[in-house]
Order: structure tokens, then sequence, then C-alpha cells
């Protein structure tokens, strides 16, 4: 192989890499988690991810013993960002507000957080907001921009069926079909585990029990362009 050979293959190797680099830099990486009931320090080997994402329903009885366990478990994780929305099992964080959090810790309570130029929404699902009105007008707030939303509820007749029921929001489906966001990651319904992909919108229940609260769900993994 000639010297000149050498140059070109080396030039084309490091391009290579260059590309691949710009690559990794403009996608994320989200791990997405619902519904674990207690029953989060079973979960072992837990796939990278420069994200995590728990959409509600951390505990049981919603005692604060049970949420603190789960949130030193959260926060211990390694992962560069942790988002947590909670769920109507979680009663002891309902009109609270969590103190001390690292700064990549992230509880959304009608609320936001941009990280890396993603905006991610969350909407948790209390007892105290869950006539319709009250959820309804939660939704409403929702801002246009939102890239991923997080909500515990699931949308009308979308990954929302149990017992031959929907038992999805459909103000909140009315809200995604406006807004677009990239992902709408939710629980609540065992049952509905699994992606529906839409046009413009993917649609992702992780709850990790089943109907019968045994762990038989693995966390998703999705990928966003930045």
């Amino acid at each position: 192989m000639q010297a000149g050979e050498v140059g070109e293959r080396e030039g084309k190797d490091w391009l290579l890499f260059v590309t691949l680099r710009n690559i990794k830099r403009k996608t994320m990486k989200i791990l997405h988690l619902s519904d674990t009931h207690n029953q989060h320090r079973q979960l072992k080997s837990l796939p990278k991810a420069d994200i995590i994402i728990h959409s509600g329903d951390v505990s049981e009885a919603g005692t604060e013993h049970e949420v603190l366990d789960f949130l030193n478990w959260f926060a211990d994780l390694d992962y560069p960002h942790k988002i947590l929305v909670a769920g109507n099992h979680d009663f002891c964080l309902d009109g609270e507000r969590i103190d001390g959090l690292p700064p990549n810790f992230h509880y959304l309570c009608h609320s936001g957080t941009e990280i890396e130029g993603i905006k991610f929404w969350g909407i948790p699902l209390f007892m105290s907001e869950a006539s319709q009105r009250n959820f309804s007008q939660r939704v409403a707030q929702i801002p246009e921009n939102t890239d991923v939303l997080i909500t515990h509820r699931p949308p009308y007749g979308i990954l929302d069926f149990a017992d031959n029921y929907n038992y999805g929001c459909a103000d909140l489906l009315q809200a995604v079909l406006k807004i677009k966001p990239k992902y709408h990651l939710f629980g609540h319904i065992h049952d509905g585990y699994g992606v529906e992909k839409h046009d413009n919108t993917d649609f992702v229940n992780a709850a990790i029990m089943d109907k019968d609260y045994k762990m038989a769900n693995e966390p998703v993994l999705l990928e966003i362009k930045k």
C-alpha cells in the first residue's frame, strides 16, 4: 500500500469518526418506565440512556416512607437526568413540593423542563384533581412546543383498555393530536403496556406491573433527535 493510499484511508476513518460522533450528539436516549408500585429495587441491569423517566405510581399505599425509598433509589441511578411524574397511588405528593433533589432530578407537577434543547412537560394524576373539569384545565396548560409529554393517565383509546373499558382521557387525546409531541409517555393501565405509533406522535405505556401487580414488563428505550 502506497503512502498516499494510507493517508486517504486515514482521512476516511477520521471522517467516519466525526460523522458518528455528530450523530451521537444529535440524538438523546430515553428510558421510560411506570407503575413500579414499590418494586423498583427489583429492577436490575437497566439499559443505559441519557434520561430515565418514571410516569407515576412509584408506591402502593402512597406513604412518605414508600415514596422516599423510591426517591433515594431513583436519585442514585447512574443517569445524567431523571424525570418523575406522580401517579394516583402516590398520595403523599398531592399538593406537596419535593425539596432537596439533586439538580439533575426533575419532579414535574403541571410543569416542564428543558434538557439539551428537548422540552418536557409533566402532568400527575391526583385524586384531588381527578374530576374531568379539573383535569381538563390542567391539560389546557400544556405548552404547544412540548417535545415529550409525560402523564400518568393515558389518552382515550390508546393503550388504555382494560376490563372492557377505555380509561383514557378524551381531552388529553385532543391536546396531543393538536400539539403533536414526538412522544407521549404514560402508564396507569397495566394491561395497556406497549407502543403505538401515529403519524406525529409515538404513544408509550410503560407500566412494569401486569394486572395482577406482578413484574411482567420491561422499561421502554426510546430515542429522540435534539
